[in-house]
């Protein structure tokens, strides 16, 4: 069995571009080793990092001998806006990637819209219900995910859990509805916590000067109430992958490998 360790591991590459072709050939490869599991749980992120690894995956030449009918892709937080509107995580997930795959429609699992007919919370209740239709029996009511990719906002959110804003502190549910969040859209729904930290692996996707002083504070070990990114940690693995931008602040002896 490989040696289980959740430390912190920061991987830099030399700027955007190149940093989404690493962490996309990283995923694929992620998928190809797990071709003959029953089931991989894949949890994306919005942002402009989170869609540009999936544009750099449309594009790797690996993705064509890949399958993915047993792939179940899913969303740690999702805008709740009309189904088509451009701000939806799932549609700029599915303009980039997914609608390319040759996937069952049923393993691709997203958030109710607010054009759909129900209010918030019970898109939220509705998604947590989801998640607990896959959970392994005896554990949490929600599947352990090989892969949660998380975007770095500059005040460190990650999801749609804010500093110092109740969701963050959350352990009693697995999908809570936003409101009056700090950055547009307003209302969202958000994985919590538990839900993130149960991932065997957690990728947190970072670029640009305006980052360096979030992942600085999330490396130094700042309480994850205000600093929501240094409390997200896999249980086998936590790699922030990383710009030269970005890592600006990361002390050299933090810095794992540059490519």
């Amino acid at each position: 069995m490989a040696e289980i360790t959740n430390e912190k591991r920061v991987l830099i590459s030399p700027d955007r571009t190149a940093l989404a072709d690493y962490v996309a050939d990283r995923f694929l490869r992620r998928i190809e080793k797990q071709v003959d599991e029953p089931a991989v749980h894949v949890s994306l992120t919005g942002g402009t990092m989170g869609v540009a690894v999936l544009a750099a995956a449309a594009t790797n030449p690996r993705l064509a001998g890949l399958r993915w009918d047993n792939v179940h892709f899913w969303w740690s937080d999702e805008r709740f806006v009309p189904r088509h509107d451009d701000e939806r995580n799932e549609k700029q997930a599915r303009e980039a990637l997914l609608d390319q795959l040759h996937i069952p429609a049923g393993n691709i699992h997203s958030v109710a819209a607010s054009d759909e007919g129900i209010g918030l919370d019970e898109a939220a209740r509705v998604y947590a219900d989801e998640l607990a239709r896959f959970a392994q029996p005896g554990g949490p009511a929600w599947p352990s995910f090989d892969m949660c990719f998380l975007g770095v906002g500059p005040d460190a959110h990650i999801a749609s859990l804010f500093p110092d804003h109740p969701e963050i502190r959350d352990t009693e549910h697995a999908v809570l509805p936003v409101r009056n969040s700090p950055k547009p859209p307003p209302e969202r729904v958000t994985f919590t916590r538990p839900v993130i930290n149960g991932s065997q692996r957690v990728w947190l996707v970072m670029s640009g000067p305006d980052k360096a002083a979030a992942l600085g504070l999330a490396l130094a070990g700042a309480n994850y109430t205000s600093v929501p990114a240094g409390g997200a940690k896999g249980r086998r693995r936590t790699v922030f992958f990383v710009d030269r931008e970005a890592a600006e602040q990361v002390p050299p002896e933090l810095i794992d490998q540059e490519y």
